[in-house]
């Protein structure tokens, strides 16, 4: 199997021993969870702010799918990690600016005890090109 490593400046460094997203075989993106990390800083956005956070997320996300060549549209399946389950709607909300309508990847949504710098939510994504 083929493997491509993608990186770029404009999502924030992994902060572990992890790729920002791997694409296989030529065609499936996976992209890591991203958190509301700044690319230029390092530092988590919106502390106490979901939307704000969830918007940074997938901002992280947007940056990452460009680098490996692929957008939105190419997302088939999502998944996201919140810290509390009670901000579902004001994800669900955000989430629907960049994913929304017919052609809608599939997704998950699950609660999680806690997130790398005590994000309120994370967002992962598998893409096809």
């Amino acid at each position: 199997m083929e493997r491509t490593i993608i990186h770029t400046d404009q999502a924030p460094a992994p902060v572990g021993p992890y790729n920002q997203a791997v694409v296989a075989s030529g065609q499936m993106i996976f992209v890591a969870g991203q958190i509301a990390l700044d690319p230029a800083t390092a530092e988590l956005v919106g502390r106490g702010d979901v939307a704000a956070q969830t918007h940074q997320a997938i901002a992280n996300l947007a940056a990452i799918l460009t680098a490996a060549g692929a957008s939105f549209d190419n997302v088939v399946k999502t998944s996201i990690f919140l810290k509390n389950m009670e901000d579902f709607a004001t994800v669900n909300q955000v989430y629907g600016q960049y994913f929304g309508g017919p052609s809608a990847p599939a997704r998950a949504c699950v609660e999680v005890a806690r997130l790398p710098r005590d994000g309120m939510v994370e967002i992962e994504c598998i893409a096809v090109i």
